[in-house]
């Protein structure tokens, strides 16, 4: 989780994932792509040939939301995805 910055207006946490090779950046995203069908949670998603960036937001829309245990939890979920 020390990777994930917590931003504001709107709140959110992201990512950027950095990869030596295409192959594995798809591989990634194909098991984020696993992931996120099996937990109907689906993050927002910009790549490029060798890195992958991420935003999670809250699912809740209101104003002042702000994020929960299960936002984290889903950051490291995908952290898990590296290993």
């Amino acid at each position: 989780m020390e990777n994930w910055e917590v931003r504001s207006r709107p709140i959110r946490l992201e990512r950027r994932f950095e990869f030596d090779r295409y192959e594995e950046t798809r591989d990634f995203l194909d098991r984020l792509g696993e992931l996120s069908e099996s937990l109907k949670r689906f993050p927002d998603i910009s790549f490029g040939v060798k890195y992958v960036n991420l935003t999670l937001r809250p699912d809740s829309e209101d104003e002042d939301v702000e994020l929960s245990e299960n936002d984290y939890k889903f950051a490291a979920q995908i952290d898990e995805l590296l290993q």
